[in-house]
């Protein structure tokens, strides 16, 4: 009987440990636009770490504002010191789910549409965010793609009117991930 309670106890961890299945990445990308017709604004972060639970449906990425580059230096100067204050605000966040995880098949070669919804806290502000993106499936790695808009004001970003003309109010917001399962 206590053999036959280990071998049951044994399958059913091997079972809840395979349904745990999570991914990671330390080399997400971010990206947005901010430009205007009066002038190109963009900028790049690859080093965004996210992961996320296959099962749930659990999903979180983080990145240091400092990490974007941009093409001229003294707009990533400003971007850090006048806009997103990254010496107070150090990091931007995402915690949320995935509420359609059920419909991605992880067995299964192919590109799924997603629904991704939860919060995103940047300069110090937490606004909830839904957006539609899709993960894509090759073997045992899972990419992720989502672009979302977002308004500066809602995260009380200034912008002074010197240069109102060339910063948009709206930025496009682009996340590209490539996971591999987190052992």
């Amino acid at each position: 009987m206590k053999k036959f309670i280990l071998i049951v106890s044994s399958i059913l961890l091997v079972h809840i440990s395979f349904a745990q299945k999570r991914y990671f990445t330390k080399t997400g990308i971010v990206s947005f636009e901010a430009g205007t017709a009066v002038e190109d604004i963009d900028a790049i972060n690859k080093s965004v770490t996210s992961i996320f639970d296959a099962t749930s449906g659990q999903y979180e990425f983080a990145l240091l504002v400092n990490g974007f580059e941009f093409k001229r230096s003294l707009m990533q100067q400003h971007f850090n010191e006048d806009y997103l204050e990254s010496d107070k605000y150090p990091k931007s966040t995402f915690k949320g789910k995935i509420t359609n995880i059920d419909q991605v098949n992880f067995k299964k070669d192919g590109t799924y549409p997603v629904t991704v919804k939860g919060i995103l806290e940047m300069h110090g502000v937490k606004k909830e965010i839904e957006t539609p993106g899709v993960f894509k499936v090759k073997g045992d790695d899972v990419s992720s793609t989502a672009t979302f808009t977002i308004l500066l004001e809602d995260y009380q970003i200034a912008i002074p009117s010197l240069v109102k003309d060339k910063i948009s109010k709206t930025v496009k917001i682009s996340v590209n991930c490539s996971y591999s399962i987190l052992k």
